[in-house]
């Protein structure tokens, strides 16, 4: 599958004398005498039984060279011999050898030969490497005749008559890349002496293949050979971290620092995939940069990594940002397409401008860009965001009208957006909405319904909609269970949440490894370790290793039952296991200790924390605040918020510090300064909640109560 659009060179275009997959090859420069005319070879196929669907026949047409090659210097022109290349002879000898004669030959030249093969190869004598090289590319773009193409690069060898053996070896691991057979790549990348050919061959293989691992393990490799990688492996790691959406702005950044340390130019193909790289990874101000690197070096940004930029940036809520990207877009006389305007729709629908959201889609229509189902699903998310369903339905009736049928998709969107605002009964008006429009509920939505009746404690209909999912010949995927596992769980009903994943397991469908953290979670909460163990044991039967949401599972239920040992052991073993720790875990063990008051504990796992690369996070500096309040050193606590004020940018006090900070004033019963931290925290812009209103009544009326007396 050809990750390449088609606007970019193919991979085998960085082989040099390599044509490009095409019947009518190119012309050809070799050391002959310089004539008057140039030699086009073509290819030609006909029907032969012997050795397949057709067989390959080299002819040699002259065409008389124009005003602009009669210009170049005689030595620059440098024709084919006029003869007709017929390999036919040689695939049928190929066929029909044994597979040990034709493809394991030894590469020496042999001292004996029979006469027939002996003919057959002097004939080929005169065939210039570019043909070679250009029939093996014929032959490997069919996976069928990958092995016959094998065979003639192995015969060519034994018998000496091609050169640049590293490349017709690489357009075999290419090949083979293509037909999705990387472990035959791999073989035959290990015979071969190490290229920078052969290595970009293999490195493309692998990312073609979307192994990862592999195709950087053999860059860091290639650079440690002394060689660089070229800017299209580059390229293809990129797509495919798209396609498996494991992209990652900081292996984004590493993979940029390994191109500059190679020195590869960056051409526009590989910026726009960097673009869209960062857009997709979350990243929207790296990915504003390579769109500024892109416009600087005076190359054209692609209209797919503009919409994804407004995308990021919509979804970041940078609004702003995004609309005058939009409209710069539109001030260039770029055509606007529904793909740039749904980006920005999304973007107004997910802060809740609905004005602006209904001004764009005016807009498209205006400039006549066709809204599509996606421009009509945003636009109702919108609407049911604001509780508008009326506006919904009448979108809907306007899809109608436009024959713009909407799928279960949107559904699901509506009913997704009534769950998240806590308005499940609404689950039935929708279902009743989606049958008038004649649309069948597919799995998404049956898993959105089963997730809405699970979140509120509805359990027989969550239930129930599992039955009619079943009843209606829908396969449950792997979500669905663990949906109805979680929601079995979060209520209690841990013994019927066993019952489902033991269906699960006999049914044949297999648990990942949310499942697992899902009942580990579970159980660990009720310090049910033995059940915690199981599971545990069971996940590394079924060949699934704890991940970063395991262990940072096991080290929050650890440390709400005072295991301490047991969570710093966890995150011992994810070190081992070559894992990073995350944030989400050092903020629960140091809320952990913060809850029992063992302040000193808590500030040592917060320094572990920075250790580790990680920055603390608001979280994490409010549970430090709390576990010197709960240890009574007020002193401490202030030194904290000190702390946020100079050194953390991203994470500014907001009313749990100042609620924390409080009632740490409270329990050592400095009430006086309470009104202080209270007006500290209006003037820095944070609106007091009701238990920092009630923090403020309790130590005024103490005070109070003590004047009193």
């Amino acid at each position: 599958m050809l990750l390449l659009p088609p606007s970019s060179p193919p991979l085998l275009a960085r082989f040099p004398s390599v044509s490009v997959a095409s019947p009518l090859l190119r012309h050809y420069l070799l050391f002959q005498p310089a004539v008057s005319t140039t030699t086009t070879a073509t290819i030609t196929a006909t029907s032969h039984t012997n050795f397949g669907d057709s067989s390959f026949v080299y002819t040699d047409s002259k065409t008389e060279e124009d005003d602009d090659v009669k210009e170049e210097k005689d030595d620059d022109i440098l024709p084919l011999q006029s003869h007709r290349y017929d390999f036919t002879p040689l695939l049928n000898f190929l066929s029909n050898a044994s597979l040990s004669e034709s493809t394991n030959s030894d590469s020496t030249s042999p001292t004996s030969l029979d006469r027939t093969e002996f003919e057959l190869a002097e004939s080929y004598r005169a065939v210039p490497a570019p043909l070679w090289h250009s029939f093996l590319k014929s032959l490997c773009s069919s996976p069928s005749s990958i092995n016959l193409a094998y065979a003639v690069v192995s015969w060519l060898q034994k018998h000496n008559l091609c050169f640049s053996y590293e490349l017709l070896y690489s357009i075999l691991i290419h090949a083979l890349g293509r037909s999705e057979k990387l472990y035959e790549a791999f073989l035959l990348f290990q015979k071969q002496t190490l290229t920078p050919f052969t290595y970009n061959a293999l490195i493309g293989a692998c990312a073609r293949n979307d192994d990862l691992e592999k195709a950087l393990n053999l860059m860091s490799r290639m650079r440690q050979d002394g060689f660089h990688s070229d800017f299209v492996n580059y390229s293809l790691i990129i797509k495919s971290l798209m396609r498996k959406n494991t992209i990652d702005s900081s292996l984004l950044l590493k993979l940029y620092k390994e191109i500059e340390s190679d020195k590869i130019e960056l051409d526009g193909q590989l910026l726009n995939d960097l673009i869209v790289g960062f857009a997709k990874a979350g990243d929207p101000s790296r990915a504003m940069q390579f769109l500024g690197m892109v416009q600087g070096s005076g190359l054209s940004a692609k209209s797919y990594g503009l919409v994804a930029v407004i995308l990021a940036l919509g979804d970041s809520g940078r609004i702003v940002e995004a609309e005058a990207l939009f409209l710069e877009i539109k001030g260039e006389g770029l055509i606007l397409r529904t793909r740039a305007y749904n980006a920005l729709l999304k973007g107004y629908a997910k802060t809740g401008s609905l004005r602006d959201a209904e001004l764009i889609v005016s807009e498209m229509e205006n400039n006549g860009v066709p809204p599509n189902e996606q421009t009509y699903s945003l636009l109702i998310d919108a609407y049911v965001n604001a509780g508008r369903w009326e506006s919904a339905r009448i979108v809907l009736k306007e899809m109608e009208a436009k024959d713009v049928k909407p799928n279960s998709y949107v559904f699901s969107r509506i009913l997704a957006n009534y769950r998240d605002k806590g308005e499940w009964q609404k689950t039935f008006e929708v279902l009743k909405e989606m049958k008038n429009s004649g649309v069948k509920p597919d799995r998404l939505f049956y898993n959105v319904m089963i997730d809405t009746f699970g979140k509120y404690n509805c359990l027989h209909h969550a239930m129930a909609t599992f039955d009619k999912m079943l009843s209606d010949g829908i396969e449950p995927d792997t979500v669905t269970w663990n949906t109805l596992i979680d929601c079995h769980c979060r209520f209690g009903r841990r013994d019927r949440a066993e019952e489902l994943f033991e269906e699960m397991l006999e049914k044949g469908y297999k648990p990942c490894a949310t499942t697992y953290n899902i009942l580990i979670n579970s159980f660990g909460e009720h310090q049910r370790w033995e059940e915690v163990k199981s599971f545990l044991g069971k996940m590394q039967s079924h060949g699934l290793l704890p991940n970063v949401v395991t262990y940072t599972t096991l080290v929050d239920i650890y440390g709400k039952s005072g295991r301490f040992d047991d969570a710093l052991e966890c995150i011992g073993a994810m070190k081992s296991a070559g894992l990073k720790p995350s944030s989400t875990m050092y903020n629960a063990l140091i809320n952990a200790y913060a809850q029992r008051g063992m302040s000193e504990q808590a500030v040592n796992a917060f320094r572990i924390m920075r250790a580790d690369g990680l920055k603390p996070s608001l979280l994490a500096l409010n549970s430090l605040i709390n576990a010197f309040g709960e240890d009574r050193r007020d002193a401490e606590a202030f030194a904290v918020l000190k702390y946020m004020k100079e050194n953390v940018k991203d994470s500014k006090p907001d009313v749990v510090t100042y609620t924390t900070l409080m009632k740490a004033l409270v329990r050592v019963e400095k009430f006086n300064k309470v009104p202080d931290v209270y007006e500290e925290m209006i003037l820095s812009g944070c609106t007091p909640d009701r238990k920092a209103r009630s923090m403020l009544r309790s130590a005024l009326k103490y005070m109070k109560d003590t004047l009193r007396t």
